[in-house]
């Protein structure tokens, strides 16, 4: 089979390259875009109709420009209707909005997302859509549907202050959330009588599915990995746990995904065994129920990328059953994620959206060259080997992903994985029954507990695996060009058997030497002496490279947001992400740094290096200074700084 035999991957491919070439012009208006697009219609029609023409130019070649320039249509719409969501405020005193869902409790307040309706701007009211993410010490709790009076408006997201810190604006951005506000109590509910709302009816399911987890499930942690799981609420997940599945590359449990939706998916299927004839009306109609209520339970949980990844796939190959038909996986998969990126373009940068198709593609692509290693006639071992298949085809394509952005690799992740997955199902099994009978007391209690032992049981497992030596290898480095090079070598090896040979050996050979040499350009291109200054409301982290050695001096910097605020940088420029201890002197107004030419004032904020000569000056997450940059010292603000000696 070649490329042609799959028409969407193909379709998915050209739209694909057209929102990548977007980002080159991201600031062209999309009319231009437009207008390309009829002037390429017409063309198109013209050689379709025109067959003498279509000698010296095909219209294939004009209908993969059309879809190139329909995804630089959507992508550059989306991104114009993104930005003008994000523009300011204005000069309003006040909005009302409409609350969304139920409040979700942190430390010290509850955060709930309200919808705005109008902004108050004087004595006249103005229209204005956006979500606002807020935070509440109200006595009681806000409920979907009401409306609220905010005297304030609220800031937007900053962007990320430090060199590669995770973007906790764009992540928000991806959902639509732009703005962001702490309440306490300065905000007021109106007596606006609550009416029935259809959009709020899944809301308002999973909240009582959630207050039944609530009851019947006794054990703290069972209750956040029962919300996380069944009803893909992570909020309420601890940082233990989230280290520990994350340690063991589970973490994919934690959240409702494709896995669970196939899952899911399966035990509705069960019916049918009993029922096969082809065709039957009641089979049909049973099939429509399954695809239904799969749909619903995308809604409920969330409709993630890659639980619509899945639904959308069953839903195909449920139509399929029904017309008696066996689409290939390879279509289902491209038109899931060419429909995906037309409805959500900003989908496209959600690293689950990449992560579940990657982890499809590879379990179909690689899983039946590793099944050809060894058949097992036990049907035990058989149905174990399946499993490590599965696990290493999604493993070998989603690593060179997280690796690149992550740094980790979960070392017994295999053994993880058949021990974890099988329980995942069980749980599943116990927990839809449970979420849907709880209604009945002695049943709720029963379901409730057996729900409740099996994710002990599967808790007590993820953290035995946790606790086994070198668990997780951390600091691995992997650029770009590495990723993309162990992609094109795990294609290689999967045409391997059906395609020439000495081209695959010959790209392979190729794709070894593009990522040595990227290699080598990167270590020319690593000064060898560098400092990194960066600076957060009277916090200070100074990061010091000489050749080798790696220091760094911190002053006030909370150390739990190391992991996501500082750690990316000395990983992305391969710096030891536990660097020595610089020891400061301090005396009056000023810490030097002894055998460093470097002294730091903390009254004026200035770091001053002496003799040293810079060569390179940078400045991160904020507008330049007007004195910067300087030949012997530089000033501190909010901000992120990098000196190249």
């Amino acid at each position: 089979m070649t490329f042609a035999d799959f028409p969407f991957l193909r379709y998915l491919f050209f739209f694909a390259l057209g929102m990548l070439l977007s980002t080159a012009v991201s600031l062209a208006h999309p009319q231009i875009f437009l207008g390309i697009l009829a002037v390429l219609w017409i063309l198109y029609a013209v050689l379709v109709n025109r067959p003498s023409f279509s000698n010296s130019f095909p219209p294939s070649s004009v209908a993969y420009l059309l879809l190139m320039g329909l995804g630089s249509f959507i992508s550059l719409q989306a991104t114009q209707a993104a930005r003008e969501r994000e523009t300011s405020w204005g000069e309003g005193s006040g909005y009302l909005a409409e609350v969304q869902r139920y409040d979700l409790p942190k430390a010290n307040s509850s955060e709930n997302l309200l919808a705005v309706i109008g902004v108050k701007e004087g004595q006249d009211w103005r229209s204005h859509k956006a979500l606002v993410l807020v935070y509440h010490q109200l006595d009681k709790p806000l409920v979907p549907g009401q409306v609220i009076w905010v005297p304030k408006n609220p800031e937007s997201l900053a962007p990320p202050t430090f060199p590669n810190e995770f973007d906790y604006k764009g992540y928000l951005a991806s959902k639509g959330i732009h703005f962001r506000q702490f309440l306490g109590k300065n905000m007021l509910v109106l007596p606006v009588p609550q009416t029935f709302q259809f959009k709020f009816v899944l809301e308002h399911l999973r909240h009582y599915f959630a207050k039944v987890i609530e009851r019947y499930v006794i054990r703290p942690e069972s209750k956040q990995i029962a919300l996380a799981l069944l009803l893909g609420q992570k909020e309420s997940l601890g940082k233990e746990v989230k280290q520990a599945y994350s340690a063991t590359g589970t973490q994919h449990i934690l959240a409702v995904s494709g896995l669970h939706v196939g899952i899911i998916y399966s035990i509705l299927l069960l019916p049918l065994t009993y029922f096969k004839q082809e065709g039957h009306a009641l089979r049909k109609s049973y099939l429509i129920l399954v695809m239904g209520l799969i749909w619903i339970y995308a809604l409920m949980t969330g409709f993630s990328p890659s639980v619509v990844r899945a639904v959308v796939m069953f839903s195909l190959v449920t139509l399929g059953q029904m017309r008696k038909r066996k689409p290939s996986i390879w279509n289902i998969l491209s038109f899931s994620a060419l429909l995906l990126l037309v409805l959500d373009p900003g989908v496209r940068t959600d690293l689950g959206f990449q992560l579940s198709y990657l982890a499809v593609a590879g379990i179909v692509g690689l899983q039946p060259l590793i099944l050809q290693a060894w058949s097992p006639h036990n049907r035990v071992l058989d149905y174990f080997w399946q499993m490590a298949a599965v696990t290493l085809a999604a493993q070998l394509i989603t690593s060179p992903l997280t690796i690149h952005y992550f740094h980790t690799f979960p070392t017994y992740f295999l053994l993880a994985n058949l021990l974890i997955v099988p329980l995942s199902y069980l749980i599943l099994c116990v927990g839809v029954p449970f979420l849907l009978l709880a209604w009945i007391p002695f049943l709720g209690r029963v379901l409730g507990a057996i729900v409740d032992f099996l994710l002990l049981l599967q808790n007590e497992v993820t953290y035995l695996i946790q606790d086994l030596p070198a668990a997780l290898w951390q600091g691995i480095h992997l650029s770009f060009a590495g990723m993309l090079a162990i992609w094109g070598l795990l294609w290689v090896w999967g045409n391997w058997e059906l395609g020439n040979r000495k081209r695959l050996a010959g790209l392979g050979m190729g794709l070894f030497l593009v990522w040595a040499a990227a290699n080598l350009w990167e270590e020319i291109q690593r000064p060898a002496q560098e400092l990194y200054l960066f600076t957060k409301e009277g916090q200070h982290i100074l990061d010091l490279k000489l050749g080798d050695h790696h220091l760094s001096w911190n002053q006030n910097f909370p150390t739990e947001q190391l992991s996501f605020s500082i750690q990316p940088n000395r990983l992305a420029g391969q710096r030891n992400p536990v660097p020595i201890p610089l020891k400061g002197v301090v005396g009056k107004d000023i810490i030097w740094f002894p055998g460093i030419d470097l002294a730091f004032f903390p009254s004026r904020n200035q770091l001053v290096w002496g003799s040293l000569t810079p060569k390179f000056q940078e400045q991160f997450g904020a507008p330049p200074a007007s004195n910067f940059p300087q030949k012997d010292s530089l000033s501190s603000y909010s901000a992120g700084y990098r000196v190249v000696f």
